[in-house]
């Protein structure tokens, strides 16, 4: 198996040759525009490695893998429309650069696009991916949905907030690994449990993403920390900080968080000392770690070697342990 570098390497040498400008060109140039931001690339490498986890060579996941590329960035090229967001990796987002028909409809080439990868496998694969996909790319889009609703409600709850981050970021992981699973032929049971592992992995990512939003060192994390205290989102860390802060605590919460201010430093470290006083920080490090152990727990019942299973484990690990 290679390394997590080199998977990441292979692809985007893959993505590369994929990602080419044709006619029209202003529906195709978005396209190209957003493929090459860069990101982690953490969902396609995850189809390749476990292809091969499952004893299959990558390069026959590598359209799957991409598929699944595709697709995330079509979903952020229309979360940016929907927020409004001028910059997306440091970079003019797709409708600043051209406008918003362009980022509508080349979004959704993009969608049509990661279905046609599947076209290269037989038709039970084919079969296989494209149900998966389509559940996973439904259920993105109520996530997305609840993420919406969220911002005008006062009265979100922790378990609502979970099931949004599990249907709008941790279902794609999970699928990503499926997927990996799906074309290596492995069984349905080690095709179920891997997907749990990533599910389960991508909701840990997610709370550590709040986590590192608020307490991440700004010359590694890639974006401004505090950015959700800024935008006033019910983050993990919010709503366990109005669970268990004082009745000060939670009533200076609340207003700092009914405020638009340009007095951004004074509400970014205000808020983050309820965070850690309230033990709302300490709260969300515990959730990282129930659900990165609740992944691990998955992979006994995995047919793979112990090596292999080492390896998820420690790729977890890498992952929990991130500042960017």
């Amino acid at each position: 198996m290679l390394s997590i570098e080199n998977y990441r390497k292979q692809f985007v040498a893959y993505l590369d040759k994929y990602s080419t400008v044709k006619e029209p060109e202003n529906l195709y140039l978005p396209i190209q525009y957003i493929l090459k931001l860069g990101g982690k690339r953490l969902r396609p490498v995850l189809t390749l490695m476990t292809a091969e986890v499952f004893n299959s060579d990558y390069k026959i996941a590598l359209n799957a893998a991409l598929s699944i590329e595709v697709f995330h960035n079509f979903s952020l090229v229309h979360d940016d429309i929907m927020d409004a967001a001028p910059l997306r990796r440091g970079q003019e987002t797709v409708h600043e650069k051209w406008d918003v028909n362009a980022g509508i409809l080349s979004g959704d080439a993009m969608l049509i696009m990661a279905y046609q990868l599947f076209e290269t496998y037989d038709s039970a694969t084919f079969q296989q991916l494209a149900k998966l996909f389509s559940k996973t790319a439904l259920e993105v889009c109520e996530g997305q949905q609840y993420d919406v609703d969220f911002e005008t409600r006062d009265d979100v709850r922790v378990e609502e907030y979970l099931k949004m981050i599990e249907y709008k970021t941790a279902v794609l992981v999970g699928a990503a690994m499926k997927m990996g699973a799906i074309v290596a032929g492995a069984s349905e049971d080690d095709q179920r449990n891997i997907y749990e592992f990533g599910k389960n992995l991508g909701i840990a990512f997610q709370l550590q993403d709040d986590y590192l939003d608020a307490f991440g060192d700004p010359e590694t994390f890639g974006k401004q920390v505090g950015g959700d205290i800024i935008e006033n989102k019910k983050t993990y860390l919010y709503l366990k900080a109005l669970e268990f802060g004082s009745e000060n605590e939670t009533s200076q919460l609340l207003h700092l968080f009914s405020l638009n201010t340009n007095q951004v430093e004074d509400k970014i470290q205000t808020t983050k000392k309820i965070f850690v006083n309230s033990g709302s920080a300490e709260a969300t490090k515990t959730a990282i770690a129930h659900y990165t152990m609740m992944a691990f727990s998955v992979l006994e019942s995995l047919n793979i070697s112990t090596d292999k299973k080492a390896l998820l484990k420690n790729f977890g690990e890498s992952l929990m342990n991130r500042t960017v």
